[in-house]
C-alpha cells in the first residue's frame, strides 16, 4: 500500500463547536480510513448530531480542523461538503415519493445532453444507469427506474442513497441511523449496501444509539460523551451489553 493510500479519507482534529456558553462538542479528533466503517455511539445529548453536522458542513466548527484525503476545508455550506465527496444519509431520507427511482437517484445531479444548443435531460442514460444499481444492490422487487419511490421500503430506500453516494464517488459516508425502525430483513439489506461501499473504498461513520445496529457493521466504535470523544473499541472486543455499559462508564468517569 502506497502511502497516497494509507492517507485517511476523514480526519477530525481538535474539532470543537460551542453555542455562546455552550459547549456541543470540545477537542474531539478522530480518523476514518478508506473502506472503514466507524460506529459513533453515546446517550443523546452526546454531540453527535453536532458533529454530523460539522462534518456535513451545515456548521463551522468553533474550533479544530476537518481534512479530506489530508486536505484541510473551510465548508460553508453542505453544497461545500458534498464537492469533496461528504454524503449524508438521514433517517428521513430526501426522496420525493411521487418521483420516479430514477429522478431520485440523480436528483440534485441529474445528467444532460445538447440537442441544437439546447440542453436536455439525458433521461435514456438516467434510466439505464438507475436500473443497472437497483440490479447491482438486489432490488428485485422494483421493475423499472420508472417506478415512483412510494413502492419502496424503508431498507430499499437506504439501500438506494447508499447505492447512489457510491455512484458519485463519494469517499465519506455518514449515516444516521440508517436501520431504525426495519425489519431483520430490511436491516441486512442496509448492512449488505454498507459492505458494498466499504468494498469501494468509501469510509463510512455510522452514527446510531442502539449498539445492536452498530455493532455488526463498525470495524471501530468510537463513544461520545458530552461532547467528547471518551474511547475507542474495536469490534469483537465488546458485545452490544458490554458496549452499553461503556458508554454508560463513560457518563460516570466524566462526572455524568
Amino acid at each position: 500500500m502506497n502511502s497516497e493510500e494509507r492517507v485517511p479519507v476523514l480526519e477530525l482534529e481538535h474539532v470543537s463547536r460551542r453555542y455562546g456558553k455552550i459547549v456541543a462538542v470540545e477537542d474531539f479528533s478522530l480518523s476514518v480510513e478508506p473502506g472503514e466503517v466507524i460506529g459513533l455511539v453515546g446517550d443523546n445529548g452526546a454531540g453527535k448530531s453536532t458533529l454530523i453536522r460539522m462534518i456535513s458542513g451545515y456548521v463551522s466548527p468553533s474550533s479544530g480542523v476537518i481534512k479530506v484525503m489530508g486536505q484541510e476545508t473551510n465548508f460553508r455550506s453542505p453544497k461545500d461538503a458534498r464537492a469533496v465527496g461528504i454524503e449524508t444519509v438521514y433517517q428521513d431520507l430526501a426522496i420525493v415519493d411521487d418521483m420516479p427511482l430514477w429522478r431520485n437517484f440523480f436528483l440534485g445531479q441529474e445528467m444532460y445532453w445538447k440537442v441544437l444548443g439546447v440542453r436536455l435531460l439525458d433521461v435514456k442514460k438516467m434510466v439505464e444507469i438507475c436500473g443497472e444499481h437497483l440490479d447491482e444492490i438486489g432490488l428485485t422487487s422494483v421493475a423499472s427506474p420508472h417506478q415512483t419511490a412510494t413502492t419502496l421500503s424503508g431498507g430499499e430506500r437506504q439501500s438506494l442513497a447508499i447505492s447512489r453516494a457510491v455512484y458519485f464517488e463519494s469517499r465519506i459516508l455518514l449515516l444516521d441511523e440508517p436501520v431504525a425502525a426495519l425489519s431483520v430483513r430490511e436491516t441486512r439489506r442496509v448492512f449488505d449496501a454498507i459492505e458494498g461501499a466499504k468494498s469501494r473504498g468509501l469510509g463510512v461513520l455510522y452514527i446510531d444509539h442502539n449498539m445492536d445496529h452498530v455493532l455488526p457493521a463498525a470495524d471501530r466504535i468510537a463513544i461520545m460523551h458530552r461532547g467528547s470523544l471518551s474511547r475507542v473499541v474495536n469490534r469483537g472486543d465488546l458485545s452490544a451489553s458490554e458496549l452499553a455499559d461503556a458508554v454508560a462508564e463513560s457518563g460516570t468517569e466524566s462526572g455524568g
